[in-house]
């Protein structure tokens, strides 16, 4: 029979939460594009992935897009949100606090390796409680190889400041347009230069070099799935397929086509 596959956002615990003998569990669930997991947390640590379907998750002030390849690790008691961008298949695994695979507050963005996923598929056909010795030889597995799958992220930060927030939020939701900082001191009622402030002061960055982290984060899981890169290009803003190879290769010292080929991924 395997975990029971959910099709509803409410929060619920798993039916056997992870413990000192079986760190490791799974919540399934099924869902819709444009559905969401509200904030929440819980006691134990998290790795938030899906076997299909993009997903954007938001933790700690920032913004992460996931496509099916990659997962993000969330400490125990980390606020985070889910929002649905792709009908997708979620397969959270419930990690025991004093198992967590990674120190620290911090969220970390995780290559699932072709043995982690077979590994994840493997505990979802598990009925829980029913195998005891079996789950808990996947929980140790899957804990050894999550230690060997951490990965740079393309982390998008959030401000605090609502005015700037206004502008992220549009931009997030839409990161192909094009307008200039001027355009959106206009829009949200703040002046140009006090925009460029917050965006140093609150999130480190320039304004151009933050939405381009919004859409590198984009970009991920389209080119992922197999997007022609004139595609990808239009989407998000760009004249040409050219250019946005440009500032691929600038930022990542490859094209994007030789850069996911080398199985480096970001």
């Amino acid at each position: 029979m395997g975990v029971p596959i959910l099709h509803h956002t409410r929060m619920c615990p798993p039916r056997e939460a992870p413990s000192a003998t079986i760190p490791v569990t799974m919540i399934a669930r099924d869902l819709q594009p444009d559905e969401f997991l509200l904030p929440h947390s819980h006691p134990w640590g998290q790795v938030t992935m899906a076997l299909e379907g993009v997903l954007r998750i938001t933790a700690n002030n920032s913004s992460w897009v996931l496509p099916p390849m990659r997962a993000i690790w969330i400490a125990p008691n980390v606020e985070h949100a889910v929002t649905i961008l792709e009908k997708t298949r979620l397969r959270p695994l419930c990690i025991h606090a004093a198992r967590a695979p990674f120190a620290g507050h911090d969220c970390k963005v995780l290559e699932v390796s072709n043995l982690l996923r077979q590994l994840i598929m493997a505990l979802e056909q598990l009925d829980p409680g029913q195998e005891p010795a079996r789950e808990a030889l996947l929980a140790e597995l899957i804990l050894d190889e999550l230690k060997r799958s951490a990965t740079r992220p393309i982390r998008v930060p959030l401000p605090g400041d609502k005015r700037l927030k206004s502008l992220c939020d549009s931009l997030i939701e839409k990161p192909g347009l094009n307008q200039t900082l001027e355009h959106w001191a206009q829009q949200v009622g703040a002046s140009e230069r006090t925009l460029a402030r917050l965006f140093e002061r609150e999130l480190g960055m320039s304004f151009g070099q933050w939405r381009q982290q919004v859409r590198l984060a984009h970009a991920a899981p389209l080119i992922a799935r197999g997007v022609p890169l004139s595609q990808v290009a239009e989407e998000l803003g760009y004249a040409s397929q050219s250019a946005f190879s440009a500032m691929f290769k600038k930022t990542f010292g490859s094209s994007p086509s030789a850069f996911f080929a080398q199985g480096d991924r970001i």
